[in-house]
């Protein structure tokens, strides 16, 4: 049976497991559903700058130390940077990963943008946005992956930039890359094969994992057994798990088991992503702080064999689930 999560978490062990995505909170505009009843109404900079603030220090507070942000995720990477300089304390023993690969181009509109972001994956690109990376983060850059990797990449082929990523490596930054797509476990498979002087490249990767989409977990797995940093994002679905959004008949055994163990559906959600014994990070992406001590009560629940194999019953065939989030609105 899951356990009763008290009312905040405590630092533990457990809470090593989790960390904070900012995609949420770096940029007015993004696709998790209700996201306009999180955030204040007038999106400003400094509003924005203030909330990420708020969420980095009470997920310090509860003992989180892996914090994720992006180079495409507006100025989340500029807000986190800004933090760490605040807190010295904090900079000493958190971990913090970025990816390159996309350009945010929405110039700060939430929503009625043509494109909010433009990927290419090419050495110039990635010259470009480490420089812009490193000039806001500092020694702080521990992980940098490259962003929203599918088969068809060139970062999976292009010799010029393995070196590129390589000499990266060299310098103490842990290089790894993040999956998106319906083939997420082709592509981790793929990185798993390249190499740069007799020497695995990638040492990190950062996939959606959740209890609609679990079709990546026998290649994290492959990839946790390699060596791999396994850090697992949306793992909400988008907010499609959230108790507000849990409604249809898609996510029965949710909110069934929310309502017998009175937990929330979110906490349940992650403790299930949290169980897979080859997740070793699991990202909130709360906009909230209420809503980060509620997922951050995953942490507390041990969900048994039992419940684990129920909620198995809401996985999706990935073409479904990423048709689904492809049209998602930016709002």
């Amino acid at each position: 049976m899951a356990t009763a999560a008290a009312s905040a978490p405590a630092v533990g062990p457990s809470l090593a497991r989790f960390g904070l995505g900012t995609a949420a909170v770096g940029r007015p505009g993004y696709i998790t559903l209700g996201r306009d009843l999180d955030l204040p109404s007038e999106r400003s900079v400094e509003a924005l700058r203030a909330r990420t603030r708020a969420l980095l220090d009470a997920a310090y507070a509860a003992g989180v130390r892996y914090f994720d942000t992006a180079r495409s995720y507006g100025r989340a990477e500029e807000f986190v940077g800004s933090w760490l300089a605040a807190r010295p304390e904090a900079a000493a023993d958190v971990v913090v990963g970025s990816k390159w690969g996309y350009t945010y181009t929405a110039d700060w509109q939430a929503s009625g943008v043509p494109v909010h972001e433009v990927k290419e994956h090419s050495t110039a690109v990635f010259d470009r946005q480490i420089r812009e990376s490193r000039a806001l983060l500092g020694p702080r850059l521990d992980v940098y992956l490259v962003h929203s990797v599918t088969p068809d990449s060139p970062v999976l082929t292009d010799r010029s930039l393995h070196a590129r990523l390589a000499e990266l490596a060299a310098e103490g930054v842990r290089v790894g890359l993040s999956t998106s797509g319906p083939a997420q476990g082709e592509t981790v498979r793929a990185a798993l094969d390249v190499q740069v002087a007799g020497r695995p490249l990638f040492e990190a990767v950062q996939s959606t994992w959740n209890l609609l989409e679990p079709s990546a977990g026998p290649a994290l797995a492959e990839a946790r057994e390699a060596g791999m940093l396994v850090v697992v994002k949306e793992g909400m679905a988008n907010g499609r798990l959230a108790d507000r959004n849990a409604t249809g008949p898609d996510t029965t055994v949710l909110r069934a088991l929310a309502a017998r163990t009175g937990e929330s559906c979110d906490a349940i959600a992650l403790a299930a992503v949290a169980a897979q014994p080859w997740a070793d990070i699991v990202l909130s992406g709360a906009a909230t702080p209420a809503q980060l001590a509620s997922n951050l009560t995953a942490a507390r629940l041990d969900l048994a064999p039992g419940e684990l194999a129920r909620l198995a019953a809401l996985a999706e065939p990935a073409e479904l689930y990423w048709r689904n989030r492809a049209s998602l609105p930016w709002a």
